[in-house]
């Protein structure tokens, strides 16, 4: 068994999680380069080489298996960076982007504009052909304007093309003969088909996320060409794969083409790391997941021992109709900039200093005061200790800038202006934690509060004090947890159909018909996805799923229909049913079990397992942690009146069974846990710290 390497590249740093297929996993963290994501990766797979006492194409002749989390689509949309994009559509529904269907993030405001534009309304161009809601040809596509309109896009400079046509889900035959004039003559052009993309009714979801795909898809596409050519330069000739949004991984080559699945690629390894490390080891089955990063803070909920995934989701203000976890994020990591409006009001991120320049404490340059400022104010962080002793933070920088940017503009002193920051920047992510369990109908007191990432472990004592959660796990591997769930997941392929029905009129054999559809064409992507030397295994087990909803509903609710795939049967679609009841009286409070139910959508998930690290048990050292004693310094409190002398304790000489009480502060090597006063905490068998708090 060769190395397997999980990638996680985050805002600020990119961690790597490696074994050998042996007990230990190995961590390495790196600087993220933005202006090319593969230079820091592989500044991290040098890393890694040199901690194992070889050179990287050593390392990486040794791999059997990399597993890529990133962000280049999610930044792609944030940034509005991606490819010049057109669209081809049927005539008269060229303006379907903009309409979207009525829906207005504020609807009391009349001079809200639209959303930045990804297919300018000259680069939206239609042609005449028509297909009936029942697959069949009304107007046979107009070929002489389908070429047209291809050269029109090519000498307009357009990069990628989108083609949504009318009902092109129920009979893609228009859309793939319009690939074909694309690509006879644009063969430069990335081309997003529709039935590809989303094969789904309703017109705007689709066209919206193929354009998304569209606009994203070149840009991560080249990236993971690029870094393919590298590590194929040094020795990797292994295919490798890429987190999708839904949990699961695929091949690079499918992950370029369809970026718009792994929007939420980074975080999506930090929930699975949850699921089946906390949930399924640990027997938590209701988590609340939070991973604090430098940039972001990505919040998600895990309930009954699964991860909750929508298909409703906007990015930028574009709805995106792909099955992908339910991650909810805000502005609030490490990096975010502390800053004071006009009319004298603090506030915390969204903006953040990111990699480059950083927060001023890092020395590179950044004048902008950060929650990492603010922390190595309080004492929370030792400027001498920072990532295990790697990198020294400058205290007077911060100073400097919490001092120039808030603390003279409010009138407060520098203690006080950081504690400000602190405050504030707690409260935001204590309310993005209420996104993901009040607004739902849940009680953030009935789950565990799962804090890794960077800085989550900082600061989650305090959002859990605020929500009455009585207890907290930090992982061991905390700041690269996202890295390591990408070593236990699995790959994951999702198809759907749409088939309209009722509850009380319905066809077996149409619904039959169409899971066999699904069925074979997953098994024609599943040559690329085998690997057996990776240790994946051949067979896929296939989980159905339906999408329903009430009579004048515009939003359908998932449900399961059937586990370990065959055909389904009419006591199938009645638990779906009665599920279905249920999770609309969870989600909105009624339910209408006498009223018929309408089917929208059939789904399929397709799941191979792969090979996971083993998972090494600790063994219990006992309660007495004063070994791991480094020392003491003033930690700045406010519910103990301010600075307090806190111990501070080693993480790497913390033992199993090893009980610490609060105040204090656990230092490990490339993260830092707070246990606030009346907290207590103690190292797991699983190598995970449980705070309770009381």
């Amino acid at each position: 068994m060769g190395y397997k390497i999980g990638i996680d590249v985050g805002g600020t740093f990119t961690d790597l999680v490696y074994t050998d297929g042996a007990d230990s996993i190995g961590v390495v963290k790196t600087p993220t380069t933005p202006e090319n994501q593969a230079i820091g990766v592989i500044a991290g797979i040098g890393k890694i080489a040199a901690r194992e006492g070889m050179t990287a194409r050593e390392l990486l002749i040794k791999t059997d298996l990399i597993i890529h989390g990133t962000t280049v689509a999610t930044n792609t949309m944030l940034e509005f960076n991606g490819a010049k994009t057109g669209l081809i559509t049927t005539k008269g529904f060229r303006d379907d982007i903009e309409i979207r269907r009525g829906y207005k993030e504020n609807i009391f405001n009349p001079r809200l504009p639209g959303p930045v534009p990804i297919a300018r309304r000259r680069h939206r161009l239609t042609v005449n052909e028509r297909i009936d809601r029942e697959g069949k040809v009304l107007v046979p596509l107009d070929e002489a304007e389908a070429v047209q309109a291809a050269r029109k896009l090519k000498e307009a400079g357009v990069e990628s093309i989108g083609v949504c046509l009318f009902f092109g889900f129920l009979n893609s035959a228009h859309e793939k003969k319009m690939a074909e004039i694309i690509r006879r003559e644009y063969p430069e052009a990335h081309v997003s088909l529709s039935h590809e993309v989303l094969p789904q009714i309703r017109e705007f979801e689709r066209v919206s996320t193929t354009l998304v795909n569209a606009y994203t898809s070149p840009k991560l596409k080249r990236y993971l060409e690029s870094l393919e050519r590298e590590l194929k330069g040094f020795g990797f000739e292994r295919e490798f794969f890429v987190m999708l949004s839904n949990g699961g991984i695929m091949n690079a080559a499918y992950a370029g083409d369809f970026s718009v699945y792994s929007l939420f690629s980074g975080p999506a390894g930090g929930v699975v790391a949850c699921s089946q490390l906390i949930g399924d080891l640990c027997n938590e089955p209701n988590l609340i997941t939070v991973d604090m990063g430098g940039t972001s803070y990505d919040i998600s909920l895990i309930r009954n021992g699964k991860p909750t995934v929508t298909t409703n989701y906007w990015v930028s203000r574009y709805r995106v109709a792909a099955p992908m976890l339910d991650i909810h994020t805000i502005g609030a990591g490490g990096g975010s900039i502390a800053w004071v409006d006009a009319g004298g009001a603090l506030h915390v991120g969204p903006q953040s200093a990111g990699a480059v320049p950083g927060p001023a404490c890092y020395g590179k340059g950044g004048r902008e005061p950060t929650v990492t400022d603010a922390n190595v104010l309080l004492g929370f962080l030792d400027p001498d200790n920072f990532l295990g002793g790697e990198m020294k933070l400058d205290r007077n920088a911060a100073e400097n800038a919490i001092n120039e940017k808030v603390a003279r503009p409010l009138g407060l002193d520098l203690v006080q202006a950081a504690s400000g920051v602190f405050r504030i920047v707690n409260n935001s992510m204590a309310n993005g934690i209420r996104v993901v369990s009040v607004q739902r109908g849940y009680d953030p007191r009935d789950f565990v509060l799962v804090a890794f990432g960077g800085n989550g472990a900082l600061h989650a004592g305090m959002q859990a004090r605020e929500l009455g959660i009585r207890k907290v796990i930090v992982p061991g591997i905390a700041t690269a947890f996202s890295a390591r769930g990408l070593l236990s997941s699995n790959i994951v392929i999702d198809k759907m159909r749409t088939y309209i029905g009722r509850s009380s009129d319905y066809s077996l054999d149409k619904m039959n018909f169409l899971l066999s559809e699904m069925r074979k064409e997953i098994e024609n992507n599943l040559p690329a996805a085998r690997r057996t030397r990776s240790g994946f295994m051949g067979k896929a087990l296939n989980n159905y799923f339906v999408d329903m909803h009430y009579k004048g509903e515009t939003h359908e609710i998932t449900v399961p229909l059937k586990s370990s795939g065959g055909d389904v049967a009419a006591e199938d679609i009645a638990r779906a049913v009665q599920a279905f009841h249920s999770a609309h009286e969870s989600l909105h409070t009624f339910s209408n079990p006498d009223e018929p139910v309408y089917f929208m959508n059939l789904r399929l998930e397709a799941i191979i397992q792969t090979s996971k690290p083993p998972v090494q048990k600790l063994e219990s050292s006992g309660g007495d942690a004063s070994a791991a004693l480094r020392g003491e310094r003033s930690v700045y409190f406010e519910d103990a009146g301010g600075f307090v002398k806190t111990p501070i304790y080693d993480g790497a000489s913390i033992r199993c069974g090893n009980v610490v009480r609060g105040p204090c502060v656990i230092e490990e090597p490339a993260t830092t846990i707070v246990v606030y006063p009346s907290q207590i905490a103690h190292l797991t068998e699983f190598d995970n710290y449980e705070i309770t708090i009381r």
